[in-house]
């Protein structure tokens, strides 16, 4: 059976805040989690990173 790693508990103010009723996690959160889930969050430091990747292979295919 694979064992699961302990998981940090969350701060509030640190690694989510709340807008309404819906939790918002920070790149801090994303962070300290590893790799991007995907999802389209607001603050996902991966999808920032993916975005300028594909951005460099666009430019990388115009100038041939």
């Amino acid at each position: 059976m694979e064992e699961k790693p302990a998981q940090l508990p969350l701060v509030e103010g640190e690694d989510f805040y709340w807008e309404g009723a819906a939790l918002v996690f920070t790149a801090r959160y994303h962070l300290r989690r590893g790799y991007c889930c995907e999802s389209g969050c607001r603050h996902c430091p991966y999808r920032e990173a993916q975005s300028d990747e594909e951005q460099s292979k666009d430019e990388t295919h115009e100038s041939n």
